[in-house]
């Protein structure tokens, strides 16, 4: 399983970092985990084309998380140079329908991909919900930030790798990403801002010392939340702490 992040950044336009998107692969199974503004440019820039993409699971419906939703799917229509053939599936809380009925008010039959290319799995928030995204198991529950915000765990060959996306302190997070060797958590806060809805360092320390996964990888920075101070994560936390950079690639 690899893991390439393509944006460590947030809804706050920088050169330095791309709005979030994430890409795991496995046995040429291509899944994007949000597809934020400049998510697809940055696909581009791993060498993989737009239509080798498998699937795509949504964590929330925030623009800085879905925004590349509307030329992904504009892209679908396309048939000189580009064809996409091959269907694939969009994971997301069931109340995606409402923001997909919005796209297509606001942009008619362009964002509405060719019939039997997009396929739907609606996940309910309230409970822990397991399925399987091509060659991963996949489990998620719902986190402390949007009404229909996800997070997910994903398992491939014994390897497990955690995805907060948009959340703030969550018990169920924690139960999730218990034991995983990898949690990707977001870092939207400098050490003492916290307001429930995004985390902190002292939180992120909490969370990793309770769910003990094998490394932390930090993203979804801020500018003022880059500076982390990871010696009060340290106090908590023994396991390798990685800071997330654009185009930055891990094998699991």
């Amino acid at each position: 399983m690899r893991l390439t992040v393509l944006g460590s950044g947030t809804g706050w336009i920088t050169l330095k970092r791309s709005s979030p998107g994430y890409l795991v692969s496995a046995d040429n199974f291509h899944l994007l985990l949000d597809i934020g503004p400049g998510t697809l440019r940055q696909i581009l820039k791993t060498g993989l084309r737009i239509d080798e993409i498998s699937a795509l699971f949504i964590t929330h419906f925030h623009p800085d998380h879905v925004s590349d939703l509307i030329p992904f799917f504009f892209a679908t229509r396309y048939n000189l140079g580009y064809t996409r053939t091959e269907p694939f599936t969009l994971y997301g809380h069931q109340s995606f329908t409402n923001l997909y009925e919005g796209l297509k008010q606001a942009f008619g039959h362009w964002v509405c991909p060719p019939e039997g290319l997009l396929n739907l799995y609606l996940i309910e928030k309230e409970s822990v919900t397991d399925f399987e995204i091509g060659p991963f198991q996949a489990r998620s529950v719902g986190v402390k930030h949007n009404p229909e915000s996800l997070a997910i765990r994903l398992e491939f060959s014994g390897k497990s790798l955690i995805y907060s996306g948009d959340t703030g302190f969550s018990e169920e997070l924690i139960e999730l990403a218990k034991g995983g060797d990898l949690l990707i958590l977001e870092c939207a806060n400098p050490l003492g801002a916290s307001k429930g809805f995004h985390l902190a360092p002292d939180e992120i320390a909490e969370i990793s010392s309770r769910a003990k996964p094998k490394k932390l990888l930090l993203s979804h920075f801020y500018p003022h939340s880059e500076d982390v101070p990871l010696e009060i994560i340290q106090k908590k936390f023994s396991g390798e702490i990685i800071l997330a950079r654009d185009l930055l690639t891990l094998e699991l």
